[in-house]
């Protein structure tokens, strides 16, 4: 992983070099066509600023920092020896407050790899905080105009999308063509550890675990609280912060304890949501603060007061009484309107006219590497099945898998443009090794790997 660092300083200077004017605005989740290049020309940009790049960054590299015209904060790294490409960079989350200098520092740090391989690199906060797929694709989009203008036009332009953002960059691939923006906007795709399903689909096994957990420990509400349907995450309007969540969390399964401290009864729930929601304890805390915020944020913001999620039709397995599991959990109907505003806004179409090139660790806990069978699914249907290279790794994190990984993947995704030269999960495997002498060892792609249907790790369930 790359060097850490003081964000907070590096925010501070961040937002001096900016001047404090990050501005914020917000779509109210309306789903907004592709029409960016003619209404959002490049010239309405204010020229970047250079910053102070973030330690993690090459000494000799070069940065930029700015504020774009619907209120996204960015930055920019140059190497000084730039082999002419941009990787283009969607970020994961997503976070739900405004954008902030930090997110886009944070962001750098982590794939100063790209830097350190030669490439250009940007990335964009996004305009505002929240579940907003489109939106955030078309503040990427724009930051690939203002790099172009103020920055230099790249010989290819790599767009790179990592976890949630995997599903903004699938979402701005096909939306951003030569057709909407006069140009081939991207050469290729690269997608890391991808929430790949669109909304309409990812998000099932939340719901699963907001209902499951409710049945087992009855405190998201409390009994004596309000009641509202769980798949609206909370109400719109209700208050409650992460240290409340972690608290009611803790008092019923004490996953801030190793097992050996909980109580049998902690540690039978726990057990319990681990087998029937097929995650592991240390993902469902993070798992629970989703299901809760985003719900709120994309039932409140998004879908016009309704929830796209539901699990009516769901047959719950793996617990010590299915049948009692079964008849207990409450069951929600998705809303039809609001499943449909949310899979506009969120799912991927499978149109993408450039090749793609996937990755992800097989264990990733947060992205379930089902996720990636269901995308293929989705770009045969849409025409682009064999635009589409998919590799799996058996090390790693959700958040990075190991630093070799990259280079690897850009330098395939670029003979693959370039010379025609479509790589395999074996090519891409024996590839790899020559790369750990200059960015470390983490090589351990597994070429055989093929992933199971999403059904069989996420129940199937009715949908509008």
């Amino acid at each position: 992983m790359q060097a850490t660092f003081k964000l907070a300083t590096l925010a501070v200077a961040i937002l001096a070099a900016l001047g404090g004017c990050a501005g914020t605005s917000s779509n109210n989740g309306a789903p907004i066509g592709p029409a960016l290049a003619s209404t959002m020309p490049e010239a309405t940009e204010t020229p970047p600023r250079p910053t102070a790049c973030p330690p993690a960054v090459p000494a000799a590299a070069s940065c930029l920092t700015g504020v774009d015209s619907r209120g996204a904060i960015y930055l920019i790294a140059k190497p000084a020896n730039w082999n002419g490409v941009l990787v283009l960079h969607a970020h994961g989350g997503p976070n739900l407050e405004a954008p902030s200098a930090q997110r886009a520092a944070e962001d750098l740090t982590r794939w100063a790899v790209m830097v350190d391989a030669g490439y250009a690199w940007a990335g964009s906060t996004f305009r505002q905080g929240g579940v907003a797929v489109r939106a955030a694709a078309e503040d990427t989009e724009r930051l690939r105009g203002i790099f172009r203008r103020y920055v230099g036009k790249p010989t290819r332009t790599i767009l790179h999308g990592q976890s949630w953002g995997a599903g903004v960059a699938a979402k701005a691939a096909g939306m951003f063509t030569a057709q909407t923006v006069g140009e081939t906007p991207y050469d290729g795709v690269l997608l890391s550890s991808g929430v790949l399903a669109g909304g309409s689909r990812s998000y099932d096994f939340r719901t699963d675990l907001r209902v499951v957990y409710q049945s087992l420990c009855h405190n998201h509400p409390r009994p004596a609280e309000t009641q509202y349907p769980l798949n609206l995450g909370l109400p719109a309007g209700a208050k409650m912060t992460q240290a409340d969540l972690s608290a009611r969390v803790n008092e019923c399964l004490a996953l801030d304890k190793p097992a050996a401290n909980r109580t049998p009864e902690q540690q039978a729930r726990v057990q319990t949501i681990e087998k029937v929601i097929r995650i592991p304890a240390s993902a469902i805390h993070s798992h629970m603060s989703w299901a809760t915020f985003h719900y709120q944020d994309i039932s409140s913001k998004r879908t016009g007061g309704a929830s796209p999620f539901g699990n009516m039709g769901v047959t719950y397995a793996g617990s010590p009484d299915d049948a009692a599991l079964n008849a207990g959990v409450a069951r929600y109907s998705a809303d039809p309107a609001a499943y449909q505003r949310f899979a506009a806004d969120t799912d991927p179409t499978g149109k993408i006219p450039v090749p793609v090139l996937a990755v992800k660790w097989i264990s990733d806990p947060t992205a379930f590497v089902e996720l990636d069978s269901y995308f293929k699914s989705v770009m045969d249907r849409g025409g682009s099945g064999e635009r589409l290279v998919q590799t799996f790794t058996t090390q790693g994190t959700h958040s990075y898998i190991s630093s070799p990984t990259y280079p690897t993947l850009v330098t395939a995704l670029l003979a693959w443009i370039e010379q025609g030269a479509k790589p395999t999960p074996a090519s891409i495997a024996a590839a790899c090794p020559a790369n750990e002498a200059r960015f470390g060892a983490g090589c351990s792609f597994d070429p055989g790997y093929t992933p199971a249907a999403l059904e069989s790790r996420v129940p199937a369930r009715n949908r509008p």
